[in-house]
């Protein structure tokens, strides 16, 4: 099996702003490649380099097989690019959006009807086919986003943010569809900051932050790297917002809040137990639950990064509504 996509010392620079430092990794045919990190680590400038739409400073980027700053057109014929913001023409109907998306990917007028009907069926449109996409949910027109970009048959998917501001149930469509289309066989690259979609779909992973990649490997690998550090999540009563008193305790390695839990990471779990009894007591808390938990994704990029993902989702959504790339 070969490499859908290699970067060998891809750079870029914005201004002053090292935007991709010299990273390099490859990405097999078949996989599902997750790039995590927060916003502005340069998730979004990597897949513009790597779809050709910005060009290195340095480096070289090649996907099936072709380079892409020699060879741009090419490669592009065999990718499928899906932003983080539709492209979509709201104006235009469901069906008359993918027959245009047809018509700009040379895709033969024979063919192009019964590609957006198989499309439109694929992601459970086509009863909506003939409805203006400006009425359409964000969950919808995301679906039909990815549809556009399938609709030459590439054989690389590219999906930025996939499901950035949609619904659960959406999300959730959106991640089945993905499965289905590399079950299928094709490669997937996506960038996310939702370190457990990336758990739930990505073979492998890697982890980028300023510019750099400062880890890679499979999801269970990753969580190998917390090593002997317990994870437990804790509770109390009243519920209060604590995580910086936590923070402080002995034997503590990182904390993150999740919902009216505090997930605690320690490298001593007698000596935690200790000094989170004295703490409690200290500040007329009542443990309300304890209890070990299997380190997740989620665990090892916490560890690896010291970044917390809920300050990650805020820091997204304050992007987004700027309108700033990550």
């Amino acid at each position: 099996m070969g490499n859908a996509i290699e970067a060998s010392g891809l750079t870029k620079r914005y201004g002053n702003v090292l935007a991709v430092d010299h990273i390099s990794f490859k990405v097999e045919e078949g996989e599902i490649f997750g790039f995590l990190g927060p916003n502005g680590a340069g998730k979004t400038t990597t897949i513009r380099l790597l779809t050709g739409q910005a060009k290195p400073d340095s480096g070289r980027a090649m996907v099936a097989g072709f380079d892409m700053a020699r060879e741009p057109i090419e490669g592009k014929r065999r990718m499928g690019v899906v932003p983080e913001i539709s492209n979509l023409y709201d104006e235009l109907s469901a069906w008359d959006n993918l027959i245009f998306a047809a018509q700009l990917y040379g895709v033969p007028r024979g063919a192009r009807e019964e590609r957006a009907r198989e499309l439109l069926e694929l992601i459970g449109l086509y009863e909506r086919r003939g409805d203006r996409v400006g009425g359409f949910s964000k969950g919808m027109k995301r679906r039909l986003t990815i549809a556009a970009a399938l609709i030459h048959e590439p054989e690389v998917l590219f999906l930025d943010e996939p499901t950035a501001g949609l619904d659960v149930q959406s999300s959730r469509a959106i991640r089945s569809l993905v499965r289905e289309l590399n079950e299928e066989g094709m490669t997937v690259f996506l960038t996310t900051h939702y370190i457990e979609e990336a758990d739930q779909l990505c073979d492998r992973v890697a982890i980028i932050d300023r510019g750099r990649i400062i880890a890679e490997g499979k999801p269970e690998e990753l969580k190998s790297r917390i090593g002997e550090r317990a994870a437990l999540e804790v509770s109390f009563n009243p519920k209060l917002e604590i995580s910086d008193g936590l923070a402080a305790l002995e034997h503590v390695r990182g904390v993150s809040k999740l919902g009216d839990f505090f997930r605690v990471y320690v490298d001593d779990v007698t000596g935690f137990l200790r000094a989170l009894a004295d703490f409690a007591k200290s500040n007329g808390l009542e443990v309300a639950s304890i209890s070990t938990v299997r380190p997740s994704l989620e665990d090892a990029f916490v560890m690896i990064t010291g970044l917390s993902p809920e300050v990650m989702r805020i820091e997204k959504e304050l992007a987004r509504r700027r309108g700033d790339i990550g």
